[in-house]
């Protein structure tokens, strides 16, 4: 093996770490989200970004990067949660092809309820990846970045 095969090992292997990182983590939350208020990881993530937005709304384009999913699915979830009373939809007065998206009352609310039990969940699934030998690494670097939004909360 030669040094460059080296290198793309190494970039393999902290992706493999990543990977199972991850889904240790999409696992813990998506179990106490959906015993706890009846939501999924992408719905969490979609009510977490329209309420940073601090009372503004969010183009649906901007939702479907916020929560990585395609455009066609964001607007099926967007559907299922306005079904639910979560969000509303509004069109844009300067274009009429643009779509706001913004929490409701009670979507707030269940956000509210459900921030607690995603942040418990999350340092339980961390406090524990800590304990692996393989991952421990990965949680240090994540306990590392401190972003200014979250310095702000």
């Amino acid at each position: 093996m030669g040094i460059g095969d080296d290198a793309v090992e190494v970039r393999a292997q902290g992706w493999r770490t990543l990977a199972a990182l991850h889904g240790l983590i999409e696992s813990a939350l998506e179990r106490s989200l959906a015993e706890s208020v009846e939501l999924s990881v992408v719905e969490y993530t979609v009510l977490d970004a329209l309420d940073r937005q601090d009372g503004w709304h969010m183009r649906m384009q901007q939702l479907a990067r916020a929560s990585a999913l395609s455009p066609s699915a964001t607007t099926r979830l967007v559907n299922r949660l306005e079904d639910r009373g979560l969000l509303t939809r509004i069109l844009c007065a300067d274009d009429r092809r643009g779509i706001y998206t913004e929490l409701t009352p009670a979507g707030r609310k269940l956000y509210e309820r459900a921030r607690p039990l995603h942040d418990a969940a999350l340092a339980e699934v961390l406090e524990e990846a800590a304990t692996q030998p393989e991952l421990a690494p990965v949680v240090e670097v994540l306990h590392g970045v401190a972003l200014p939004s979250l310095a702000a909360r």
